[in-house]
């Protein structure tokens, strides 16, 4: 696979979730890796680094409000955390994923987590849920450089109304996440994602800048949603559901 190619596979998943899926709109065939432009990338890449961070209170993060939880939720979050230990521990060697088809998002950079992706269970999630088929590996870096498995995140179309989320995963457990409002350059002009103004960045998730005419004031490209849902289930870190059920995230309640 090209190294461009490689690098953006994420993107165009993301893409493909978050605008290909719109609700009220015809389904569309996935973006070409070919036709994603570097601006586009840059894009992904800092939405991949927000994720590692807390979401609590983050204009370009929405989150799926709580609900009581009951028995059966609980059961059921159990379920699903067994189901997966038991599916996706082959993975626990980074070389059986990768035999499978997952490939590493941004390989050569450092990351706290590490997404390695499958484009073909992300086309499945936009129609249907399978604990066992995750959109990504999820991985930390362990002892002399090993990957070590820590969970695996789960993606849904930008359409998903909240009970089918919680149908997917209960949302009295789990908070799904997605990314919105935001400003980016203009397509081919990636040299602007340096522009800072009082400190701080003008584009992308760290940006203060959330409204359409913010950032069209300062010659911008609003997203309003980057893309689809995403829920990260960290099954293998811990047997704490807190840990399992909030990732490496803080999730701040809304």
């Amino acid at each position: 696979m090209p190294k461009r190619a490689a690098a953006s596979t994420l993107a165009i998943l993301a893409f493909s979730l978050g605008s290909a899926c719109r609700a009220q709109e015809p389904a569309q065939a996935p973006m070409d890796m070919s036709a994603m432009d570097s601006t586009d990338q840059h894009a992904t890449q800092a939405a991949h680094e927000a994720m590692s961070g807390s979401m609590a209170a983050d204009p370009h993060l929405t989150l799926t409000p709580t609900r009581p939880g009951t028995g059966a939720d609980t059961a059921r979050a159990a379920a699903l955390v067994l189901e997966m230990r038991r599916a996706l521990e082959r993975y626990g060697d980074v070389r059986s994923a990768e035999a499978d088809g997952f490939r590493r998002f941004l390989p050569g950079v450092k990351q706290p987590v590490y997404h390695y992706t499958s484009w073909r269970s992300a086309l499945a999630a936009l129609f249907r849920f399978d604990a066992v088929r995750p959109t990504s590996l999820l991985y930390k870096e362990g002892p002399r450089g090993t990957l070590v498995l820590v969970g695996a995140m789960y993606t849904a179309p930008a359409r998903a109304s909240f009970d089918e989320l919680d149908r997917r995963v209960p949302l009295a457990v789990a908070r799904w996440h997605e990314h919105v409002n935001w400003c980016l350059p203009p397509r081919g002009q990636s040299e602007r994602w340096r522009e800072t103004r009082d400190g701080k960045p003008v584009f992308g998730p760290k940006s203060p800048i959330a409204t359409e005419a913010a950032c069209s004031a300062v010659g911008g490209r609003f997203v309003p949603r980057l893309f689809g849902w995403m829920v990260h289930v960290m099954a293998f870190e811990s047997d704490d559901p807190k840990i399992i059920w909030g990732g490496e995230h803080e999730h701040g309640r809304q």
